[in-house]
C-alpha cells in the first residue's frame, strides 16, 4: 500500500482558502485536514477541533518540547503549530492529508519533509484582492492596508511552491486544485511498486 501524501495550501487572508476548501472536501471526502493547534481564545463563530484545537499556552511549549509539531508559529502573543502525529498517522494508512499554513509554516514542514506538495492560492489582481478585503465590512482602511502588504511578503514567497491557483472563479479554483492533486498521484515515484509488479509477473 502506498503511503499518502501531505498537500500544503497557503495564500493571503482575502483569497477565499476557506470557501475553496469546503467544495474541495465536498468533491474529496477521504482527503483529510490537519487541525492546528492554537492559543488564542476562541471566537464566537468557531467550533473546537473543527479548524483548531485551543491549548493553553503550557501544552503547547510541552509539546513544542518534545517536538510534537511540524511547524510552529508565535504570532501577537499566540502559538501555532500543525501537530505531528495526526499527520504521520494519515499517510502511514495511505491517507492524503491538507495542511493549511503560511509561506514561514511551509517552509518550515519541507525541511522535515521533503516530499511535501505545496500549493499556492493566488487573487487574480491585487485591486481584487483589495475588493474582497473591503467587502467584508469587518476591517478599518488601516488593517485592510496591513493585510495588503502582508499578502504582498506572502506572495513573494509564492514563488518556491510547487503549483500555484488562480482563485477568480471558483468552481475552476477546485477543479485545478484537483487537478493537481490527480497529476501528483501520476508520479513515476508513487507507482514504482505497481511497476515492479507487472516486471516480476
Amino acid at each position: 500500500m502506498n503511503k499518502g501524501r501531505v498537500y500544503i495550501i497557503s495564500g493571503p487572508s482575502g483569497t477565499g482558502k476557506d470557501t475553496l476548501m469546503k467544495k474541495l472536501f465536498e468533491k474529496l471526502p477521504e482527503l483529510a485536514f490537519s487541525i492546528s493547534s492554537i492559543t488564542r481564545p476562541i471566537r464566537s463563530d468557531e467550533v473546537p477541533g473543527e479548524k483548531y484545537n485551543f491549548i493553553s499556552h503550557e501544552q503547547f511549549e510541552k509539546m513544542l518540547a518534545e517536538d510534537e509539531f511540524l511547524e510552529h508559529n508565535l504570532y501577537v502573543g499566540n502559538y501555532y503549530g500543525t501537530p505531528k502525529t495526526p499527520v504521520l498517522k494519515c499517510i502511514e494508512k495511505g491517507q492524503d492529508i491538507l495542511i493549511e499554513v503560511d509561506v514561514n509554516g511551509a517552509a518550515q514542514i519541507r525541511e522535515k519533509m521533503p516530499d511535501v506538495v505545496t500549493i499556492f492560492i493566488l487573487p487574480p489582481s491585487l485591486e481584487e484582492l483589495k475588493r474582497r478585503l473591503t467587502s467584508r465590512g469587518t476591517d478599518s482602511p488601516e488593517v485592510i492596508e496591513k493585510r495588503l502588504n502582508e499578502a504582498l511578503r506572502e506572495i513573494e514567497g509564492s514563488v518556491d511552491y510547487d503549483f500555484v491557483v488562480v482563485n477568480d472563479k471558483l468552481e475552476k479554483a477546485v477543479d485545478d486544485f484537483i487537478n493537481i492533486l490527480s497529476v501528483d498521484k501520476c508520479k513515476t515515484e508513487l507507482n514504482l511498486g505497481l511497476i515492479n509488479k507487472i516486471l516480476n509477473k
